[in-house]
């Protein structure tokens, strides 16, 4: 198949009340030269026959890839090693995307580019902040990803193809979450340009379902991906990254996750026992950085009961 510009990845589990929209989303697409590949990863409802009706008359090159249950880490991999694009986009099987989408992020010069998206939860719409700039390195990217001084998905970005199948690049099977991220990072350490749409043109759609509400504590299986990242920026001679990463990105996502099951009503015992048990107290120990949110952790690390007493009463201020 020649003359394909993008190729956009959709991995479908029993997403039955969803797979239409998302599709629909995406033949609708202004954009001419692109391909659409689904992998349907074993679904137990009807998912393939919905994907199958919704393609069964589109003129737009599609492969529908039907494989037994492997996760989505594995679904994604067979997308790409199926894709045809000079480039790569993934969209997940309940989120949807505007008309606009491709023809936003496609310039064809750009290792990467990306656009924002908005969390949509019911009928609530959350937007994130804008870039300040039109365009960005990948090491600039990466630095601010690794602060958290911005709000970022994998999904946001267009990747070239060339760049993921040269260097091997794969979502890690058996991770629940920080697949992606992992994915994005290793992409951007081997291109230089990022070009910056800032306009929402992704729609990342929240509901009890969505995996990032079921992981349950293996939300902190990230502190694991950081730490693999870690020692990749350090083989690719990037010590300023790894440093980053360890005292400022992992300590932020175990505090943060943390909160996460303290919103959520979790108990602190059962909480603390995790954070003991994976030794995340010594990891948030290593932050560097910001005053105010160090002196938390201090706070935290001091009297983790006292802390959460406290945070009870605070919440919506500590």
């Amino acid at each position: 198949m020649k003359n394909i510009k993008v190729s956009v990845i959709v991995p479908v589990f029993n997403a039955s009340k969803y797979i239409s929209k998302t599709l629909n989303s995406i033949l609708s697409q202004d954009f001419d030269s692109f391909e659409i590949i689904v992998i349907d990863d074993g679904s137990t409802d009807n998912s393939l026959e919905i994907i199958e009706k919704t393609l069964k008359n589109t003129q737009i090159p599609h492969n529908i890839i039907h494989q037994k249950n492997s996760g989505v880490s594995i679904a994604r991999n067979a997308g790409i090693q199926e894709s045809n694009g000079d480039y790569l986009v993934f969209i997940d099987a309940d989120d949807y995307v505007t008309k606009d989408h491709l023809s936003s992020l496609y310039n064809g010069k750009t290792d990467f580019s990306l656009t924002l998206y908005a969390k949509k939860e019911g009928n609530n719409i959350k937007n994130p902040d804008k870039f300040n700039q039109n365009e960005i390195s990948t090491y600039d990217f990466i630095k601010k990803e690794l602060k958290m001084e911005i709000t970022f998905n994998f999904f946001q970005l267009m990747y070239k193809s060339s760049i993921i199948k040269n260097n091997n690049i794969k979502f890690t099977p058996g991770i629940v979450y920080g697949e992606d991220t992992e994915f994005a990072h290793k992409a951007l350490n081997y291109g230089n340009t990022i070009k910056i749409n800032n306009r929402v043109t992704y729609y990342y759609v929240q509901h009890p379902q969505s995996a990032i509400q079921t992981t349950q504590f293996r939300r902190f299986d990230i502190v694991e991906i950081f730490e693999n990242l870690a020692q990749f920026y350090r083989k690719n001679n990037k010590e300023e990254l790894a440093d980053l990463i360890i005292t400022s990105r992992i300590p932020k996502a175990i505090f943060g996750n943390m909160n996460f099951f303290f919103y959520n009503n979790y108990d602190f015992n059962e909480v603390l026992d995790k954070m003991k048990e994976l030794d995340l107290l010594t990891k948030l120990s290593k932050f560097q950085g910001d005053s105010k949110f160090k002196l938390k952790i201090k706070l935290f690390l001091l009297n983790p009961k006292l802390y959460y007493k406290i945070w009870r009463k605070l919440k919506n201020s500590i």
